[in-house]
């Protein structure tokens, strides 16, 4: 038996046919288990097709899918100062900066853009979790105030995603002076008369939910979305009670009042179009090609069907009745 032949050939073979395949085809849902190829998932918006599971989007991928044809304008915001504290745990604050960047490929953590959505003129604002927790610092707060000068300029209703773990620590009371430098932006809207839309996706927790992302004039959440200020393990060890089943997720703060809409991600651009155009005072919209309705369009009013004149009974005459 030769070997070089019956065994180095093939195994020299097998390794340079051999295909390389890429480690992002499939992913794992974090709700039930299912393996699900990765077209299939953007293609869902990241909503797992086997129980309904919203898993975690970018804001960059969320604009593509929330504007017409995917077109969107990104608003400049001021820069902020790097390390305002010098801080350094475990890393060196501009260090962990630089290492979220590269993970996200984007500068912060929230996006703000303008665009039509169903031909409404909007500006949306939409923070990123995977971007250090979607903390809320400095440039945060500068892109809140930033949307909410760019609605006011333009007229237009501001649509806000919020996805925070709180406040930034490594910027300390600077991150918690956002609290009512934001608080002042929404309030900015309001004097302007112009819809604030906030949209709570899982999870939105801490200072965020303290400020701006409970304030909206409509508030909605993603299914299943977790949305509280402290920890359930914290309320429970200071209460000394256990806390109800659901308690902080956006099924349960519907039921009690604190949320309008719970509305599933795969229909929300509808709804937000619905709310945009209502609020606006703007004619409601029309799925399709057809144009909207303009004012001069009236309906046609419903007349009760009555019977032919040969079914309606004649009244029996006073003489044939004697007759009878």
């Amino acid at each position: 038996m030769n070997w070089i032949t019956n065994y180095v050939r093939p195994r020299i073979n097998s390794i340079f046919s051999r295909r390389e395949v890429p480690d992002n085809l499939w992913s794992k849902c974090s709700g039930c288990g299912t393996m699900l190829f990765h077209r299939e998932i953007s293609d869902n918006l990241n909503v797992c097709s086997s129980c309904g599971h919203h898993m975690h989007i970018t804001p960059r991928d969320r604009f593509h899918a929330l504007f017409d044809g995917g077109v969107f304008n990104q608003v400049a915001v001021p820069e902020v100062v790097a390390d305002p504290l010098q801080f350094r745990d475990q890393k060196k604050y501009p260090d962990r900066m630089k290492a979220a960047q590269k993970k996200t490929g984007e500068q912060e953590a929230m996006l703000v853009a303008t665009g039509e959505i169903g031909k409404t003129p909007i500006v949306a604002a939409a923070q990123d979790f995977s971007f250090m927790g979607g903390s809320m610092g400095m440039y945060v707060g500068n892109a809140i105030v930033a949307a909410a000068e760019e609605a006011v300029k333009l007229g237009r209703p501001l649509i806000l995603f919020s996805a925070a773990g709180g406040a930034r620590m490594q910027e300390g009371i600077l991150s918690l002076m956002q609290m009512p430098r934001t608080t002042v932006a929404v309030q900015m809207l309001r004097e302007a008369n112009l819809p604030y839309i906030v949209v709570l996706t899982h999870p939105t927790t801490g200072g965020v939910t303290a400020s701006y992302a409970m304030l909206g004039d409509v508030q909605i959440s993603e299914p299943n979305a977790l949305i509280g200020f402290a920890g359930q393990r914290v309320i429970e060890q200071t209460i000394r009670e256990k806390l109800p089943e659901g308690f902080q997720r956006a099924e349960y703060l519907l039921e009690h009042g604190m949320l309008d809409r719970v509305t599933d991600r795969r229909k929300l651009r509808e709804e937000l179009i619905l709310i945009c155009r209502m609020l606006m005072k703007q004619t409601p919209p029309v799925w399709g090609e057809l144009p909207a309705p303009g004012p001069e369009d009236k309906l046609p009013v419903d007349t009760p069907d009555t019977p032919p004149e040969a079914d309606v009974p004649k009244p029996v005459a006073a003489e044939d009745s004697n007759k009878t």
